[in-house]
Protein backbone atom coordinates (compact mmCIF):
# COMPACT_ATOMS: atom_id res chain seq x y z
CA UNK A 1 0.00 0.00 0.00
CA UNK A 2 1.44 3.34 -1.23
CA UNK A 3 2.21 5.47 1.78
CA UNK A 4 0.60 8.34 2.68
CA UNK A 5 2.47 12.08 2.43
CA UNK A 6 3.20 13.59 5.31
CA UNK A 7 0.87 16.78 6.39
CA UNK A 8 2.05 20.06 7.19
CA UNK A 9 1.98 21.75 9.94
CA UNK A 10 0.16 25.00 9.52
CA UNK A 11 3.39 26.87 11.75
CA UNK A 12 5.35 25.05 8.31
CA UNK A 13 3.40 26.37 5.56
CA UNK A 14 3.54 30.16 7.04
CA UNK A 15 7.06 29.41 7.26
CA UNK A 16 7.71 28.11 4.17
CA UNK A 17 5.62 30.74 2.50
CA UNK A 18 7.53 34.06 4.50
CA UNK A 19 10.67 32.58 3.68
CA UNK A 20 9.51 32.36 -0.30
CA UNK A 21 8.79 36.04 0.11
CA UNK A 22 11.98 36.92 1.70
CA UNK A 23 14.15 35.73 -0.83
CA UNK A 24 13.13 38.07 -3.16
CA UNK A 25 12.48 41.67 -0.93
CA UNK A 26 12.66 43.93 -3.88
CA UNK A 27 9.89 42.69 -5.90
CA UNK A 28 7.67 42.06 -2.89
CA UNK A 29 8.33 45.61 -1.86
CA UNK A 30 7.08 46.83 -5.15
CA UNK A 31 3.94 43.88 -5.65
CA UNK A 32 2.71 44.83 -1.78
CA UNK A 33 3.47 48.89 -2.97
CA UNK A 34 0.47 48.54 -5.76
CA UNK A 35 -2.24 46.95 -2.79
CA UNK A 36 -1.32 49.36 -0.07
CA UNK A 37 -1.41 52.54 -2.66
CA UNK A 38 -5.24 50.81 -3.57
CA UNK A 39 -5.81 50.08 0.19
CA UNK A 40 -4.96 53.56 1.36
CA UNK A 41 -6.39 55.72 -1.68
CA UNK A 42 -10.09 53.67 -0.39
CA UNK A 43 -9.47 53.82 3.27
CA UNK A 44 -8.58 57.76 2.39
CA UNK A 45 -12.28 58.54 0.50
CA UNK A 46 -14.24 56.64 3.34
CA UNK A 47 -12.61 58.21 5.90
CA UNK A 48 -11.92 61.73 4.74
CA UNK A 49 -15.90 61.63 3.27
CA UNK A 50 -16.91 60.07 6.95
CA UNK A 51 -14.73 62.32 9.00
CA UNK A 52 -16.52 65.48 6.24
CA UNK A 53 -19.93 64.26 7.73
CA UNK A 54 -19.49 63.71 10.87
CA UNK A 55 -18.41 67.46 11.15
CA UNK A 56 -21.18 68.76 9.21
CA UNK A 57 -24.13 67.11 11.65
CA UNK A 58 -22.03 68.16 14.50
CA UNK A 59 -22.39 71.82 13.14
CA UNK A 60 -25.69 71.07 11.87
CA UNK A 61 -26.93 69.70 15.69
CA UNK A 62 -25.31 72.59 17.26
CA UNK A 63 -26.67 75.34 14.68
CA UNK A 64 -30.13 73.40 14.19
CA UNK A 65 -31.73 72.11 11.31
CA UNK A 66 -34.92 73.91 12.26
CA UNK A 67 -33.75 77.14 10.84
CA UNK A 68 -35.87 78.74 7.79
CA UNK A 69 -35.47 82.09 5.55
CA UNK A 70 -37.99 84.08 4.14
CA UNK A 71 -36.72 86.41 1.39
CA UNK A 72 -38.20 89.00 -1.07
CA UNK A 73 -38.23 88.18 -4.83
CA UNK A 74 -39.28 89.23 -7.43
CA UNK A 75 -42.47 91.13 -8.10
CA UNK A 76 -44.89 90.75 -10.82
CA UNK A 77 -43.83 93.53 -12.81
CA UNK A 78 -40.08 92.30 -12.62
CA UNK A 79 -38.91 95.00 -10.01
CA UNK A 80 -37.72 94.19 -6.97
CA UNK A 81 -40.54 92.71 -4.26
CA UNK A 82 -40.03 93.68 -0.67
CA UNK A 83 -42.13 92.51 2.60
CA UNK A 84 -44.26 94.14 4.45
CA UNK A 85 -42.86 95.90 7.83
CA UNK A 86 -45.28 93.61 9.64
CA UNK A 87 -43.89 90.42 8.28
CA UNK A 88 -41.98 89.49 11.23
CA UNK A 89 -44.57 90.06 13.78
CA UNK A 90 -47.39 88.00 11.90
CA UNK A 91 -44.54 84.97 11.48
CA UNK A 92 -44.31 85.33 15.23
CA UNK A 93 -47.86 84.57 15.45
CA UNK A 94 -47.45 81.59 13.79
CA UNK A 95 -47.64 78.73 16.74
CA UNK A 96 -44.84 76.34 16.64
CA UNK A 97 -42.46 79.14 15.82
CA UNK A 98 -40.35 79.39 18.50
CA UNK A 99 -38.46 82.61 17.31
CA UNK A 100 -37.97 85.17 14.45
CA UNK A 101 -36.23 87.86 13.89
CA UNK A 102 -34.66 89.95 10.19
CA UNK A 103 -32.17 91.97 8.59
CA UNK A 104 -32.71 94.65 6.17
CA UNK A 105 -30.46 95.91 2.63
CA UNK A 106 -29.87 99.75 2.64
CA UNK A 107 -28.25 101.37 -0.14
CA UNK A 108 -25.24 102.59 1.88
CA UNK A 109 -21.78 101.69 1.23
CA UNK A 110 -19.00 101.03 3.80
CA UNK A 111 -15.38 101.79 3.54
CA UNK A 112 -12.50 101.45 5.37
CA UNK A 113 -11.89 105.63 5.83
CA UNK A 114 -13.26 108.62 3.97
CA UNK A 115 -10.64 108.61 1.20
CA UNK A 116 -11.25 105.43 -0.46
CA UNK A 117 -12.64 105.59 -3.83
CA UNK A 118 -16.31 105.08 -3.67
CA UNK A 119 -16.62 102.42 -6.07
CA UNK A 120 -14.05 100.11 -4.03
CA UNK A 121 -16.76 99.00 -2.18
CA UNK A 122 -15.43 95.10 -1.86
CA UNK A 123 -18.71 93.67 -2.23
CA UNK A 124 -20.09 94.13 1.42
CA UNK A 125 -23.56 94.74 1.72
CA UNK A 126 -24.94 97.53 4.70
CA UNK A 127 -28.32 95.84 6.74
CA UNK A 128 -30.10 96.90 9.33
CA UNK A 129 -30.15 94.67 11.89
CA UNK A 130 -32.79 93.36 14.91
CA UNK A 131 -30.85 92.85 18.30
CA UNK A 132 -32.71 89.31 18.46
CA UNK A 133 -30.73 88.30 15.32
CA UNK A 134 -27.99 86.37 17.08
CA UNK A 135 -30.11 83.94 19.25
CA UNK A 136 -32.48 83.38 15.88
CA UNK A 137 -29.93 82.48 13.75
CA UNK A 138 -27.28 80.74 16.04
CA UNK A 139 -24.72 83.89 15.51
CA UNK A 140 -21.18 83.44 17.43
CA UNK A 141 -19.78 87.17 18.37
CA UNK A 142 -15.95 86.38 18.57
CA UNK A 143 -15.21 89.80 19.83
CA UNK A 144 -16.75 93.03 21.11
CA UNK A 145 -20.45 92.38 21.61
CA UNK A 146 -23.56 92.56 19.76
CA UNK A 147 -25.91 95.69 19.56
CA UNK A 148 -28.10 96.38 21.90
CA UNK A 149 -31.17 98.59 23.01
CA UNK A 150 -29.09 101.33 23.42
CA UNK A 151 -26.50 101.11 20.48
CA UNK A 152 -29.14 99.91 17.89
CA UNK A 153 -29.96 104.04 17.90
CA UNK A 154 -26.32 105.05 17.54
CA UNK A 155 -23.63 104.85 14.78
CA UNK A 156 -22.56 101.19 15.69
CA UNK A 157 -21.73 98.86 13.48
CA UNK A 158 -21.30 94.90 14.01
CA UNK A 159 -19.34 93.37 10.73
CA UNK A 160 -19.29 89.56 9.51
CA UNK A 161 -15.79 87.92 8.93
CA UNK A 162 -15.25 88.23 5.61
CA UNK A 163 -16.59 92.01 5.73
CA UNK A 164 -14.07 92.46 8.62
CA UNK A 165 -11.02 91.10 6.70
CA UNK A 166 -11.91 93.19 3.51
CA UNK A 167 -11.91 96.39 6.02
CA UNK A 168 -8.94 95.26 7.70
CA UNK A 169 -10.44 95.45 10.67
CA UNK A 170 -9.45 93.42 13.51
CA UNK A 171 -10.38 94.43 16.98
CA UNK A 172 -13.60 96.62 18.53
CA UNK A 173 -13.77 99.23 20.49
CA UNK A 174 -14.54 102.90 20.24
CA UNK A 175 -10.56 103.57 18.41
CA UNK A 176 -12.25 101.21 15.49
CA UNK A 177 -14.30 103.16 13.05
CA UNK A 178 -15.18 102.60 9.42
CA UNK A 179 -16.39 105.17 6.98
CA UNK A 180 -20.45 104.21 6.74
CA UNK A 181 -23.26 105.84 5.09
CA UNK A 182 -21.23 108.99 4.67
CA UNK A 183 -20.25 109.42 8.09
CA UNK A 184 -17.94 107.21 10.94
CA UNK A 185 -19.26 104.15 12.51
CA UNK A 186 -17.99 102.41 15.86
CA UNK A 187 -17.44 98.99 15.40
CA UNK A 188 -18.86 97.44 18.54
CA UNK A 189 -18.17 93.84 17.87
CA UNK A 190 -17.34 91.07 14.93
CA UNK A 191 -19.34 87.99 14.03
CA UNK A 192 -18.13 84.33 13.49
CA UNK A 193 -18.43 82.81 10.13
CA UNK A 194 -22.22 81.00 10.14
CA UNK A 195 -22.97 78.21 7.86
CA UNK A 196 -26.88 78.66 8.02
CA UNK A 197 -26.52 82.22 7.27
CA UNK A 198 -23.88 83.15 5.01
CA UNK A 199 -25.01 86.59 3.77
CA UNK A 200 -24.22 87.95 7.14
CA UNK A 201 -20.32 86.66 6.66
CA UNK A 202 -19.82 89.89 4.11
CA UNK A 203 -22.27 91.98 5.98
CA UNK A 204 -21.99 95.58 7.87
CA UNK A 205 -25.13 95.29 10.50
CA UNK A 206 -26.28 98.26 12.19
CA UNK A 207 -29.08 98.88 14.35
CA UNK A 208 -32.94 99.10 12.82
CA UNK A 209 -33.73 102.75 14.25
CA UNK A 210 -30.24 104.25 13.08
CA UNK A 211 -30.40 103.19 9.45
CA UNK A 212 -34.06 104.50 9.20
CA UNK A 213 -32.60 107.58 10.68
CA UNK A 214 -29.31 107.77 9.17
CA UNK A 215 -29.26 105.60 5.90
CA UNK A 216 -32.43 106.37 4.17
CA UNK A 217 -33.74 102.89 5.25
CA UNK A 218 -37.68 102.28 4.65
CA UNK A 219 -38.01 99.57 7.19
CA UNK A 220 -38.98 96.76 5.21
CA UNK A 221 -37.24 93.54 6.28
CA UNK A 222 -35.24 91.61 3.17
CA UNK A 223 -34.71 88.80 5.00
CA UNK A 224 -36.65 87.15 7.78
CA UNK A 225 -35.25 84.03 9.98
CA UNK A 226 -37.67 81.82 11.96
CA UNK A 227 -36.90 79.10 14.08
CA UNK A 228 -39.51 76.56 14.43
CA UNK A 229 -40.52 73.41 16.30
CA UNK A 230 -38.43 70.41 15.32
CA UNK A 231 -41.57 68.43 14.53
CA UNK A 232 -43.52 71.23 12.76
CA UNK A 233 -41.00 72.69 10.51
CA UNK A 234 -42.47 70.93 7.18
CA UNK A 235 -45.87 73.08 8.66
CA UNK A 236 -44.67 76.14 9.33
CA UNK A 237 -42.36 76.45 6.04
CA UNK A 238 -45.69 75.97 3.93
CA UNK A 239 -47.23 78.88 5.46
CA UNK A 240 -44.43 81.20 5.63
CA UNK A 241 -44.84 82.90 2.16
CA UNK A 242 -48.82 83.83 2.58
CA UNK A 243 -48.07 84.84 6.08
CA UNK A 244 -45.22 86.71 5.37
CA UNK A 245 -46.57 88.48 2.51
CA UNK A 246 -50.65 88.30 2.40
CA UNK A 247 -51.30 89.73 -0.30
CA UNK A 248 -48.68 88.72 -3.03
CA UNK A 249 -46.70 85.37 -1.82
CA UNK A 250 -45.83 84.09 -4.87
CA UNK A 251 -42.91 86.63 -4.23
CA UNK A 252 -41.35 85.18 -1.42
CA UNK A 253 -38.90 82.61 -1.39
CA UNK A 254 -38.76 80.01 1.13
CA UNK A 255 -35.75 77.95 2.42
CA UNK A 256 -34.40 75.70 4.66
CA UNK A 257 -30.44 76.30 4.44
CA UNK A 258 -29.65 72.91 5.87
CA UNK A 259 -31.18 71.29 3.21
CA UNK A 260 -28.63 73.08 1.26
CA UNK A 261 -25.36 71.70 3.48
CA UNK A 262 -27.53 68.41 2.62
CA UNK A 263 -27.05 68.86 -0.89
CA UNK A 264 -23.45 69.50 -0.81
CA UNK A 265 -22.44 67.07 1.46
CA UNK A 266 -24.49 64.89 -1.18
CA UNK A 267 -22.27 65.96 -3.94
CA UNK A 268 -19.12 65.73 -1.98
CA UNK A 269 -20.44 61.62 -1.55
CA UNK A 270 -21.06 61.29 -5.35
CA UNK A 271 -17.29 63.03 -5.98
CA UNK A 272 -16.41 60.19 -3.19
CA UNK A 273 -17.39 57.32 -4.77
CA UNK A 274 -16.11 58.59 -7.99
CA UNK A 275 -12.40 58.68 -5.75
CA UNK A 276 -13.44 55.30 -4.01
CA UNK A 277 -13.96 54.05 -8.01
CA UNK A 278 -10.22 55.57 -8.65
CA UNK A 279 -9.18 53.01 -5.56
CA UNK A 280 -10.35 50.02 -6.54
CA UNK A 281 -8.71 50.41 -10.01
CA UNK A 282 -5.40 51.39 -8.01
CA UNK A 283 -6.39 47.89 -6.13
CA UNK A 284 -7.35 46.19 -9.11
CA UNK A 285 -3.52 46.96 -10.44
CA UNK A 286 -2.09 45.67 -7.46
CA UNK A 287 -3.69 42.72 -7.81
CA UNK A 288 -2.05 42.06 -11.13
CA UNK A 289 1.18 43.14 -9.58
CA UNK A 290 0.95 40.58 -7.47
CA UNK A 291 0.42 38.10 -9.89
CA UNK A 292 2.74 38.72 -12.07
CA UNK A 293 5.35 38.50 -9.07
CA UNK A 294 4.28 34.85 -8.15
CA UNK A 295 4.09 33.56 -11.96
CA UNK A 296 7.96 35.27 -11.99
CA UNK A 297 8.29 33.23 -8.76
CA UNK A 298 6.97 29.91 -10.40
CA UNK A 299 9.15 30.57 -13.40
CA UNK A 300 12.68 31.06 -11.48
CA UNK A 301 11.96 28.43 -8.51
CA UNK A 302 11.09 25.31 -10.41
CA UNK A 303 14.12 23.76 -9.34
CA UNK A 304 13.25 24.09 -5.72
CA UNK A 305 9.69 23.32 -6.74
CA UNK A 306 10.97 20.17 -8.40
CA UNK A 307 13.36 18.91 -5.49
CA UNK A 308 10.54 19.23 -2.98
CA UNK A 309 8.39 17.12 -5.47
CA UNK A 310 11.18 14.82 -5.52
CA UNK A 311 10.90 14.80 -1.42
CA UNK A 312 7.40 13.72 -1.54
CA UNK A 313 5.98 17.10 -1.68
CA UNK A 314 2.24 16.87 -2.66
CA UNK A 315 0.67 19.06 -5.53
CA UNK A 316 -1.66 20.25 -2.83
CA UNK A 317 1.20 21.44 -0.75
CA UNK A 318 3.02 23.21 -3.68
CA UNK A 319 -0.32 24.67 -4.34
CA UNK A 320 -1.10 25.61 -0.77
CA UNK A 321 2.54 27.25 -0.46
CA UNK A 322 2.27 29.48 -3.31
CA UNK A 323 -1.10 30.46 -2.37
CA UNK A 324 0.31 31.27 1.55
CA UNK A 325 3.03 33.37 -0.82
CA UNK A 326 0.38 35.34 -2.18
CA UNK A 327 -2.03 36.02 0.69
CA UNK A 328 1.26 37.22 2.68
CA UNK A 329 2.20 39.34 -0.34
CA UNK A 330 -1.32 41.35 -0.68
CA UNK A 331 -1.73 41.25 2.98
CA UNK A 332 1.47 43.17 3.78
CA UNK A 333 0.23 45.37 1.29
CA UNK A 334 -2.91 45.53 2.83
CA UNK A 335 -1.69 46.64 6.03
CA UNK A 336 0.93 49.43 4.95
CA UNK A 337 -2.02 50.64 2.77
CA UNK A 338 -4.23 50.67 6.27
CA UNK A 339 -1.41 52.68 8.01
CA UNK A 340 -1.18 55.30 5.06
CA UNK A 341 -4.73 55.79 4.62
CA UNK A 342 -5.55 55.81 8.44
CA UNK A 343 -2.65 58.49 8.88
CA UNK A 344 -3.80 60.39 5.81
CA UNK A 345 -7.23 60.73 7.16
CA UNK A 346 -5.99 61.40 10.52
CA UNK A 347 -3.61 64.76 9.33
CA UNK A 348 -6.14 66.02 6.52
CA UNK A 349 -9.44 66.12 9.17
CA UNK A 350 -6.70 67.50 11.87
CA UNK A 351 -5.96 70.51 9.24
CA UNK A 352 -9.69 70.56 8.64
CA UNK A 353 -10.38 70.76 12.34
CA UNK A 354 -12.87 68.02 11.76
CA UNK A 355 -12.63 64.64 13.67
CA UNK A 356 -11.05 61.77 12.38
CA UNK A 357 -13.12 58.78 11.68
CA UNK A 358 -12.34 55.72 10.22
CA UNK A 359 -15.20 53.39 9.87
CA UNK A 360 -14.51 49.83 11.09
CA UNK A 361 -16.32 48.29 8.43
CA UNK A 362 -13.97 50.47 5.85
CA UNK A 363 -11.23 48.60 7.51
CA UNK A 364 -11.93 45.28 7.97
CA UNK A 365 -13.35 45.35 3.91
CA UNK A 366 -10.24 46.43 2.37
CA UNK A 367 -8.19 44.16 4.79
CA UNK A 368 -10.48 41.33 3.71
CA UNK A 369 -10.81 42.57 0.11
CA UNK A 370 -6.64 42.27 0.21
CA UNK A 371 -6.89 38.54 1.02
CA UNK A 372 -9.54 37.84 -1.78
CA UNK A 373 -6.99 40.05 -4.20
CA UNK A 374 -4.22 37.89 -2.53
CA UNK A 375 -6.05 34.45 -3.54
CA UNK A 376 -7.42 35.43 -6.92
CA UNK A 377 -3.48 36.92 -8.03
CA UNK A 378 -2.27 33.59 -6.52
CA UNK A 379 -4.16 31.10 -8.20
CA UNK A 380 -3.11 30.45 -11.23
CA UNK A 381 0.58 30.63 -10.19
CA UNK A 382 -0.09 28.15 -7.59
CA UNK A 383 -1.88 26.00 -9.71
CA UNK A 384 0.97 26.14 -12.45
CA UNK A 385 3.41 25.19 -9.91
CA UNK A 386 1.48 22.53 -8.72
CA UNK A 387 1.24 20.80 -12.14
CA UNK A 388 4.96 20.68 -12.72
CA UNK A 389 6.21 17.38 -12.63
CA UNK A 390 9.62 16.50 -10.37
CA UNK A 391 11.47 15.21 -13.63
CA UNK A 392 10.49 18.29 -15.82
CA UNK A 393 11.11 21.25 -13.30
CA UNK A 394 14.70 19.34 -12.13
CA UNK A 395 15.20 18.92 -15.80
CA UNK A 396 14.58 22.64 -16.65
CA UNK A 397 16.69 23.97 -14.03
Amino acid sequence: MKPKPPRLHPADVLRVGVSGLRSRPARVVLSALGIAIGIAAMICVVGISTSSKEDLNRRLSALGTNLLTTKTGQSFGGGDAHLPREAVAMIGNIGPVESVSAIGRTDAKVYRNDRVPAERTGGIGVYAARTDLPATVGAEIVSGRWLNAATERLPAVVLGPVAARLLGVHTTGVDTQIWLGGRWFTVTGLLGANALAPELDTAALVGWPVAERELGFEGYPTTIYTRAAEDSVEDVQAVLGPTANPENPSEVNVSRPSDALAAKQAADDTLGSLLLGLGAVSLLVGGVGVANTMVISVLERRAEIGLRRSLGATRGQIRLQFLVESQLLSLLGGLFGLLIGIGVTAGYASAQGWPALVPAWAMAGGLGSTLVIGGVAGLYPALRAARLAPTEALAAS
